[in-house]
């Protein structure tokens, strides 16, 4: 699997165990605005790790993951229709 190169959206600095700080770049996460549901987000990864030579701890990448075309998810959708709510119509 070849690996891509991370897309930067922001970055920022961890203050405790429960709160971060980050600054996120707006003109990079509005390219990669995904829709659901009638509802618009963007996913993005976030890191910890060492400090810049800026100090900051905190990275953050779009997250672009997409699953494989051949995925299950594709297979065709089962028909309910034929399903009947007679007892009758159980296979066992």
């Amino acid at each position: 699997m070849e690996k891509k190169a991370k897309i930067y959206a922001g970055s920022g600095k961890k203050q405790n165990d429960t709160w971060f700080k980050a600054s996120l770049n707006f003109e990079e996460l509005v390219k990669h605005v995904q829709e659901f549901n009638g509802k618009k987000f963007v996913k993005v990864n976030i890191n910890v790790g060492k400090a810049d030579k800026y100090g900051k701890d905190v990275s953050i990448t779009i997250d672009d993951w997409k699953p494989a075309s051949n995925n299950a998810v594709n297979a065709a959708p089962v028909n309910t229709t034929q399903v009947s709510n007679s007892v009758d119509s159980l296979p066992f």
